[in-house]
């Protein structure tokens, strides 16, 4: 695998520079996609968990509290 990836790195390298614009840009996106697929499957976990009675439902201010909290806990 690390064969592979440095011959795409060299590969790139040696690509004009509006060609490795273009490629960061691709890949930007691509990511954005896949982040949003593992957010939307996130949710639908957590549905599942909430129609199961895994969870129980919270108001926003209480889960702002608890994230302020947790966030408060790790600085």
């Amino acid at each position: 695998m690390t064969m592979v990836f440095d011959q795409i790195v060299d590969t790139v390298k040696e690509l004009p520079f509006e060609q490795q614009t273009m490629l960061r840009d691709l890949i930007d996106k691509w990511q954005i996609e896949m982040r949003r697929r593992e957010i939307a499957q996130d949710a639908q976990a957590s549905l599942q968990l909430l129609r199961d009675g895994q969870l129980q439902p919270q108001s926003a201010q209480a889960v702002i509290a608890e994230l302020e909290q947790s966030l408060g806990q790790t600085e």
